[in-house]
């Protein structure tokens, strides 16, 4: 997995894009997926994933790390009202 790394005048109120390997089929069908039994998009559900395995695996340090990412998320969608879905 690799980070897109921020350039000077990137809006740090954003967060990084990541990015990994997965082929185009397996992706497109987890979108697909996603959108009609979750009713939401990829990126939400594996912030999910990686938020209830962090959970459930961390230990004490990598549980701190999720308070203060979860802290952030938090600010953000104040900051924000919240994202609404877009619509289809």
């Amino acid at each position: 997995m690799t980070t897109q790394k921020k350039t000077p005048g990137d809006d740090s109120s954003h967060t990084p894009i990541r990015r990994f390997r997965a082929p185009d089929d397996l992706w497109e069908a987890y979108e697909s997926v996603c959108r009609r039994v979750l009713q939401r998009e990829r990126s939400e559900d594996l912030v999910e994933h990686m938020v209830t395995t962090v959970r459930e695996h961390g230990d004490a340090k990598e549980l701190e790390k999720l308070a203060r990412a979860e802290a952030e998320l938090s600010e953000r969608r104040a900051r924000k009202g919240g994202r609404p879905r877009k619509e289809t």
